[in-house]
């Protein structure tokens, strides 16, 4: 990885400035995983794009945990953007957890995490495809934990194996992202968690 380190903020804002330029706003369907996490990418995106979102995060562990984090996703949008369709997959943390009980070793942020980015990453651009979306996107790039990087280099694999919807590159922490996020959580209240999501990050908390 040896890209400057705004490459991709920098490519998110030229594909920005292309849709700008378009007579319709293209449709987008973007991967989400929290409220806060999805605040200050809305902000950007509603403004360019018609979006949906899809929660499909079976890796979140309890389910009670999941159960409150996508409450919390709604009561945001409610609050802010009442007219966004939020698309989900049933809870399914067993058989999920599956493929990634083999890295139960792994520290977090490496080998098991990208597996785990990826599935949920797959399965979303999936449906973007099958049901005619322009774009798809991951809200994970505005966490700092998360390397965006690794990210946008699995969407861009992805985007190979479903063509017809394109891939929208970013990194939403640049730029203040990541402080806007935090200013937002502040302001409408927001629920903050104190482990990404997954079992082996809930123990290790």
């Amino acid at each position: 990885m040896n890209k400057k380190k705004s490459y991709y903020y920098d490519k998110q804002v030229e594909e920005l400035e292309r849709i700008d330029s378009l007579s319709k706003r293209p449709s987008l369907l973007m991967h989400v995983c929290c409220a806060v996490c999805s605040t200050a990418p809305l902000e950007i995106l509603t403004k360019h794009f018609e979006v949906s979102l899809f929660f499909n995060n079976s890796n979140i562990y309890p389910e009670t945990e999941y159960t409150r984090r996508l409450q919390e996703l709604y009561k945001y949008l409610q609050l802010r953007y009442p007219d966004i369709k939020v698309i989900t997959v049933p809870y399914d943390h067993d058989e999920y957890m599956a493929e990634l009980r083999p890295y139960s070793d792994c520290k977090e942020g490496q080998e098991r995490c990208h597996i785990c980015y990826e599935k949920r990453m797959r399965q979303a651009y999936k449906y973007a495809e099958e049901n005619n979306y322009d774009y798809f996107c991951t809200v994970m790039t505005i966490s700092r934990q998360k390397n965006s990087f690794v990210l946008n280099e699995i969407g861009e694999k992805l985007e190979k194996e479903f063509p017809k919807t394109k891939y929208f590159y970013s990194d939403f922490k640049k730029n203040g992202g990541q402080q806007r996020s935090i200013d937002l959580r502040k302001e409408y209240d927001l629920y903050q968690q104190d482990y990404c999501g997954c079992e082996y990050s809930f123990r290790n908390k």
